[in-house]
């Protein structure tokens, strides 16, 4: 559509969500087409609204000349109104999220794994928040390979 809109959500909205929402950006500035897309990240979860994302997010995000102010939030019954596409991270996210839009009047939003556009076919990108600065690296990989993908897609 004209004005495609992209939401990305992943549980707390400090790790995974924020890295493929400024690659998302990142990419869609890079091609010129911020006029055609919104892009946000919200959380499934309330536990963290109003935070940065995890230091090592920010730090892989700047280590790869990126640069975010998001703060954490949760999503919203608007989002399932107004997005065309909300992309998760994992099963779990996937189940909330049907489950939460299954409550919306008028959800026009198609809810899928990000994962389903990972041309190295790696479905699930897991929560790096109890690893390290490796497994931050490679959500980074996984978002950049499945936003890029999508972005084909739909651009």
């Amino acid at each position: 559509s004209e004005n495609s809109l992209e939401s990305l959500v992943s549980i707390g909205n400090i790790c995974r969500s924020p890295i493929a929402e400024a690659v998302f950006r990142k990419l869609v500035t890079d091609e010129k087409l911020e006029h055609k897309w919104r892009t946000d990240s919200a959380a499934v979860s309330d536990w963290n609204v109003g935070r940065f994302p995890d230091s090592r997010a920010l730090g892989c995000l700047r280590h790869h000349g990126i640069e975010t102010a998001h703060k954490a939030r949760q999503i919203t019954k608007e989002d399932f109104q107004t997005f065309d596409h909300i992309l998760c991270m994992d099963e779990s996210n996937l189940r909330d999220l049907n489950r939460k839009s299954n409550q919306v009047k008028d959800c026009k939003a198609k809810i899928e794994l990000l994962g389903t556009y990972d041309p190295q076919k790696q479905l699930i990108i897991e929560d790096p928040y109890y690893g390290n600065e490796k497994d931050f690296e490679t959500v980074y990989e996984q978002c950049l390979r499945c936003c890029k993908a999508f972005l084909e897609k739909y651009h």
